[in-house]
């Protein structure tokens, strides 16, 4: 019998001036036209630090230092398909001028209020970001009472 194998993705929570750095999906086939984050999938034999670093260069092309990264949550994700651990990295330095360097994935980019997300922002996205304001370290989304 195969293991059961969980998916890991890394979220980035860029944040100055008490705003958050949100990307509004486009042409990806999942929640298209939803804010989320800078975000990917671990590729394997890299941490969710490097994979951030990794992302953020590709889809905002701006360079972040590894010491300047901090792990704030960890969501336990159920999907109609899969399931998830998503890890949610903090950063408020970075070298580089932010731009939407994946236009073909993101149809925006734009700095919001953590108090004033806007609504059409992935469910499990906003509940992280809720949960991270509470200093939350760790929770579960999707999975039925």
């Amino acid at each position: 019998m195969e293991r059961f194998r969980a998916f890991v993705a890394a979220y980035l929570v860029l944040s100055k001036d008490k705003q958050v750095l949100l990307s509004r999906r486009f042409n990806t086939g999942y929640q298209d036209g939803k804010y989320s984050l800078v975000a990917g999938h671990l590729d394997g034999g890299e941490t969710a630090q490097q994979c951030i670093i990794r992302e953020a260069l590709e889809e905002i092309g701006i360079t972040l230092n590894l010491e300047h990264l901090k792990v704030v949550h960890v969501m336990h994700r159920i999907a109609p398909d899969r399931e998830y651990f998503d890890i949610y990295v903090y950063a408020t330095e970075w070298s580089g001028d932010i731009s939407n360097v994946e236009a073909e994935k993101c149809d925006e980019l734009k700095w919001c209020l953590m108090d004033r997300l806007p609504e059409n922002i992935l469910p499990e996205v906003k509940f992280a970001l809720e949960n991270i304001k509470k200093n939350v370290h760790y929770s579960q989304f999707g999975w039925s009472s």
